[in-house]
């Protein structure tokens, strides 16, 4: 666990830095599939976004900010993350 508290003092200490780099991934896969369309590859944007949503919702639950934590952990969880990188994979409904 040590590890943990010296990886989020990191964290903590770089807050805006990581919130840009996480936003610019965010920006940079939704362009992807806005020039790309159906031709974008889709699992690579899913597994992009999902790990943009953790470093916001990282940065999120350091700042105590409720909001953007639930929003992000859901972008992690539903919105793109598990559920979209399966269904990229091609499992669940077509």
């Amino acid at each position: 666990m040590r590890w943990l508290r010296t990886l989020n003092t990191g964290v903590a200490r770089h807050l805006r830095t990581i919130e840009m780099v996480g936003v610019l991934m965010r920006i940079f896969s939704f362009s992807l599939v806005g020039w790309l369309g159906p031709a974008s590859p889709f699992l690579f944007v899913w597994a992009f976004n999902t790990t943009d949503a953790i470093l916001l919702s990282w940065c999120a639950v350091i700042k105590k900010d409720r909001a953007y934590t639930v929003l992000n952990v859901f972008w992690v969880g539903v919105g793109v993350g598990v559920v979209g990188m399966l269904r990229a994979g091609g499992f669940g409904p077509p």
